[in-house]
């Protein structure tokens, strides 16, 4: 490996659907988890984490959400095309951070979190963008969201 490759993260941008009314817009139910890292600023992020040796991507992405936030991967929807890559850089290296979308596929399923966070929510888009304070999360999130309600 070498010294000057890109730092390369997976995750899963997880969202569940609360059960309202079928007179409800589905945009009013849709909430986004975001956990809460208990180090450096504690910032609000999906679960995501670094590829390790022989995973693929989408392998990293469901190991990092069932280390992170204790889902396993058959308690979670894949939804089919949705992925999304990011780069920004970190500490002066690129970084490429590369997310899928996946629903819950029961509305109550618990969250455990690792000791990488410290706190979780479930949020509606509104909030899940004063949560994530990065631009570029912000704007992936409501890319999701306008992907979600267009499938509706």
């Amino acid at each position: 490996m070498q010294k000057d490759m890109a730092v390369r993260a997976c995750g899963l941008i997880i969202y569940r659907r609360l059960q309202s009314a079928p007179s409800s817009k589905v945009t009013d139910s849709i909430e986004y988890l975001l956990l809460q890292t208990s180090y450096g600023t504690h910032h609000w992020t999906p679960p995501k984490g670094h590829v390790d040796p022989g995973e693929d991507d989408l392998q990293t992405a469901f190991r990092e959400t069932q280390e992170e936030a204790g889902l396993q991967a058959d308690q979670l929807t894949l939804i089919e095309g949705y992925k999304k890559e990011l780069q920004y850089p970190v500490r002066g290296k690129p970084k490429t951070v590369i997310y899928w979308l996946a629903e819950m596929k029961d509305y109550n399923t618990e969250i455990k979190l690792s000791e990488e966070h410290q706190a979780f929510q479930w949020l509606k888009l509104d909030d899940a963008c004063k949560f994530a304070e990065y631009e570029d999360m912000q704007a992936t999130l409501k890319e999701v969201h306008q992907f979600l309600c267009a499938k509706e």
